[in-house]
């Protein structure tokens, strides 16, 4: 399918830990549905962790336990998620922390998370070899898109949104026209990639 044609669902996690493992939960998330560039749907809620949230965690995003008191838990807003993400590919800057998180939410709401395609823009930074640093904000901030807000769900959303289309430009004039010749572009340097073209 061509890339134009795809439904991108570019989300972003905010959450009262570092892993589910450790008993981590998602207190924010966020969704972006585009097309062909045009964003068609988007949506955001804070969620209700069922747990208290260390003053270190509050620190990074500002979420603080009054605020998701009285959020929807995430088995609340779970049809809502599966409506916007059906037919998508997932987009994520560092993808596998924000899936690893909505894996274990779905899993103890006894519902397996579906097999989404995914692309990660953090791995297209890093083969891309273009920027300084590769984290969201300083990407953002190498491309001129406007960091505010950074570490909550929409912003980080918005931020991963325009650099992934960024980079469908840019791959674009190298011929990138399917989700199949994007996906090497995630594990294999471009520089190399592109001179084999």
């Amino acid at each position: 399918m061509q890339l134009s044609e795809i439904k991108f669902a570019c989300l972003d996690t905010e959450t009262t830990g570092l892993s589910p493992l450790e008993g981590g939960k998602i207190c924010e998330i966020a969704v972006s549905v585009s097309q062909g560039g045009r964003v068609v749907e988007e949506f955001s809620s804070l969620v209700n962790p069922g747990m208290p949230m260390h003053p270190d965690v509050v620190a990074i995003h500002g979420i603080t336990n009054e605020m998701v008191a009285s959020a929807p838990s995430f088995g609340q807003l779970l049809p809502k998620l599966l409506s916007l993400l059906d037919g998508c590919v997932i987009v994520a800057h560092n993808a596998e922390f924000d899936v690893n998180f909505l894996k274990s939410e779905f899993a103890q709401c006894g519902m397996r998370f579906p097999p989404y395609p995914v692309v990660d823009t953090l791995k297209l930074a890093r083969k891309s070899g273009k920027f300084v640093k590769n984290n969201l904000g300083c990407i953002a901030a190498e491309l001129g898109i406007n960091p505010q807000g950074w570490h909550r769900a929409m912003a980080d959303t918005k931020m991963a949104e325009q650099i992934f289309y960024y980079f469908l430009t840019i791959l674009s004039k190298h011929g990138v026209r399917t989700l199949e010749q994007l996906e090497p572009f995630q594990h294999k340097r471009w520089k190399d990639l592109i001179s084999s073209n």
